[in-house]
């Protein structure tokens, strides 16, 4: 079979030039001289016994015989390029996974070891960021991230776990009793300072007129709250760890909110092995953060 098609070359250019209505134009994509190109797309004529371009006042159109190569040119590029971009982004190093700095710092690093542990050859480099992702820019292979924007529609995404919130306090406050929990000084965070208007709605509360502070970020929200400064409203990873060591009570548990995170790729998950196990541990990772309940005002920890 591929003693019978061009030469690949061949279709390289020819994919150039009609996608670019141009020789010229091709070659300077191609780094050739527009008779180079011309030169190529005779060989394919010539193998193939048809005419793939019409020449009308310096400019080229695809024939009939064109326009049914070129969506198989393109296709049969795409399909290399996303070949050769796993097994590169496998053979340089470790999966490059952009997260949530807070969620980062709070969640994914301390479970790191285990990840290590359960998959020895998994090896993750984590970068802390938000937003929006480049993967070809800045060369990160996965993204975790909360579906707080609109992401590229080409964008693969899969969900690690639905986002819950509820108050979380010191287990001083808390141990007031919710009416009075509620009177406390309310403690906001600048990236979403609807969070308690949303939580007061959904739960039917309301809400009590009183002091407030905000912070830029969520760390810094959460580590108020464990201060003792007021009552921050969490996502339960976010503070699982804080519940679990008892710096941190959720006394009135946590509730769905819309939103949830996911894990972001240009390539499906499901086909990439080392995507896929990472996936799997993180939903793993996610259910065991679902399982925790939430300590009760007053009560004792060992």
């Amino acid at each position: 079979m591929p003693d019978q098609l061009p030469p690949l070359n061949s279709f390289r250019c020819f994919e150039a030039a009609a996608r670019l209505e141009s020789f010229s134009r091709a070659g300077d994509e191609l780094h050739v001289t527009h008779g180079a190109i011309s030169r190529q797309i005779r060989i394919m004529e010539e193998a193939l016994g048809v005419k793939l371009f019409a020449r009308r006042n310096r400019r080229v159109f695809l024939t009939e015989a064109g326009k049914n190569l070129l969506p198989a040119a393109q296709a049969a590029f795409a399909r290399l390029s996303d070949a050769c971009g796993a097994i590169q982004q496998h053979s340089s190093g470790p999966l490059v996974l952009s997260c949530e700095p807070t969620l980062t710092q709070r969640w994914l690093i301390p479970r790191l070891p285990l990840l290590q542990q359960e998959h020895p050859d998994l090896l993750v480099h984590v970068l802390a960021a938000g937003g929006p992702i480049n993967f070809e820019r800045t060369r990160v292979h996965l993204a975790i991230r909360r579906n707080d924007f609109r992401w590229n529609p080409a964008t693969y995404a899969e969900l690690i776990m639905p986002e819950e919130v509820g108050p979380v306090c010191s287990p001083t406050i808390a141990r007031k009793g919710h009416d009075a929990i509620l009177r406390q000084t309310f403690i906001h965070t600048s990236t979403r300072l609807e969070a308690w208007d949303d939580w007061f709605a959904a739960t039917k509360r309301r809400p009590a007129v009183g002091r407030s502070l905000c912070f830029e970020h969520f760390y810094l929200s959460l580590q108020a709250a464990v201060a003792g400064l007021g009552v921050a409203i969490g996502p339960r990873p976010l503070v699982l760890d804080d519940i679990g060591s008892g710096a941190l009570v959720a006394p009135f548990g946590f509730s769905l909110n819309g939103f949830g995170y996911y894990l972001l790729s240009q390539r499906p998950i499901v086909d990439d092995p080392l995507a896929a196990a990472l996936l799997k541990w993180l939903r793993k990772m996610a259910l065991q953060a679902r399982g925790r309940k939430p300590v009760p005002p007053g009560a004792k920890r060992g």
